[in-house]
């Protein structure tokens, strides 16, 4: 199955972080956390957040942006922020990219951004809006590309408790 790595750097608020968790249990993505964070990852509001889907995640911890290039160096990195220049549907994500999402406060680091043009994208918003929830951002990005992998390994057809899909009419 392809793979997806959902970098948080720097979180703030534990329940967004719990619901990244949660949707990284729902679709086998692996959740890398760089450190300092806003909380700790006993925070009860980070396990009532992702309820009882700890034991699904794959989570790597590191202690700062530069610890995380260092571990990953050679990868393929797509920057989400609302100062970017592109749209992140329009990009094409390969197996096993990491897509980066700043702190609630203040994003990723300007800099950073700058030095990254191709791969730092945008989920359009009314420009009123100063920015979707963090966690929400995850879950678009991370659907766009499961989308565009045709969601591998993904169950696509629910079953309903009383009744049989087959014997619709």
């Amino acid at each position: 199955m392809p793979k997806i790595n959902i970098v948080m750097v720097e979180p703030e608020i534990p329940q967004n972080t719990g619901n990244v968790a949660r949707t990284c249990a729902a679709t086998g993505a692996s959740l890398h956390l760089v450190k300092p964070m806003g909380f700790t990852v006993d925070d009860k509001k980070l396990k009532r957040a992702g309820l009882d889907y700890w034991h699904f995640l794959d989570i790597t911890y590191y202690d700062n942006l530069a610890d995380f290039f260092e571990k990953t160096k050679g990868s393929k990195y797509f920057f989400f922020s609302t100062k970017a220049p592109h749209v992140y549907s329009d990009m094409e994500y390969p197996d096993d990219c990491y897509i980066l999402f700043g702190k609630e406060t203040k994003g990723l680091p300007e800099k950073l951004l700058f030095d990254n043009p191709d791969t730092t994208v945008r989920i359009p918003m009314i420009g009123e809006a100063r920015s979707l929830n963090l966690s929400n951002s995850v879950a678009i990005a991370v659907y766009e590309i499961l989308r565009q992998w045709g969601y591998p390994e993904l169950e696509c057809n629910g079953k309903l408790r009383e009744f049989d899909w087959n014997n619709a009419k």
